[in-house]
């Protein structure tokens, strides 16, 4: 964890008065008080940028903690946890003209299925934006699709860049189910796996979590480094091979990076 940075910006205004009204409004405050550069924040920061007396605060917090909308790092400093940097990333999502662009420009440029999923701070991903080949032969996942951390390459993008810790108990939640015969099903291979991730930058997935498809993906993180999807290009083996999808391996990382800024501005 980074030292520990005392100063927080007060979203409106640096001398705010206690804050009245509902806990709603409270929360709400000291969320956004959270999410100001510089983190993580002291309780007695958040607390003034907030308006919100100490002890309230204190309580929203612990509160946020245990949901997984904040973070803390034990000697009294705060954080955006995984779910509020999700969050974020979704409404980036939701203005969707600049991404929708870069999707269409990476599936022309490369002729494959182009997908970008946000993890949910849960078990697995959701696909919120598709690029469609325009071959005979296409993929299943569709917007909306769900897609598993360990079996999918952009699953395996975000989980490279998770604390070891975290990705342990993800495997004992979900319990690494078989999605086909190539599927890595224990702890040990996957760990395996993500620092081969680590290594080249991307991921793969051959056949791992549907049959006769392959990905290759690389991790979107928000401005402060943390995982919160991943955009991947998907092919039929029978059509691509690896050598060649792996191929696009830097228009890919280009792509990417690019999301990654529409998605921070969002």
């Amino acid at each position: 964890m980074n030292a520990i940075r005392t100063g927080v910006s007060a979203p409106r205004s640096a001398d705010r008065a206690p804050a009245a009204g509902s806990a709603l409004e409270k929360t709400l405050r000291i969320m956004e008080a959270l999410a100001a550069p510089g983190g993580p924040h002291r309780l007695g920061s958040v607390a003034a940028a907030s308006g919100v007396p100490k002890s309230s605060t204190y309580r929203v917090l612990v509160s946020l903690v245990e949901q997984g909308y904040a973070v803390t790092d034990g000697e009294g400093g705060y954080g955006m946890g995984l779910q509020l940097r999700t969050l974020a990333a979704q409404v980036g999502a939701d203005r969707p003209e600049g991404i929708v662009r870069l999707l269409e420009f990476l599936q022309r440029s490369t002729g494959q299925s182009v997908h970008l999923a946000l993890y949910d701070g849960g078990t697995g991903l959701t696909c919120v934006r598709k690029a469609e080949s325009d071959r005979a032969f296409r993929t299943s996942t569709r917007v909306g699709t769900r897609l598993p951390l360990h079996a999918s390459a952009i699953g395996k993008a975000v989980l490279a860049h998770l604390p070891g810790a975290e990705v342990e108990a993800l495997a004992l939640t979900t319990g690494l189910a078989p999605m086909t015969r190539r599927t890595i099903t224990t702890v040990e291979r996957l760990a395996d796996e993500l620092v081969a991730v680590r290594a080249r930058g991307y991921a793969l997935d051959h056949e791992e979590n549907e049959v006769s498809v392959r990905c290759m993906a690389a991790p979107v993180f928000d401005r402060d480094g943390a995982p919160v999807g991943g955009l991947g290009l998907s092919a039929v083996t029978f059509l691509t091979s690896g050598e060649e999808l792996e191929a696009y391996a830097p228009a890919l990382s280009q792509a990417a990076r690019g999301v990654e800024r529409l998605l921070q501005l969002g």
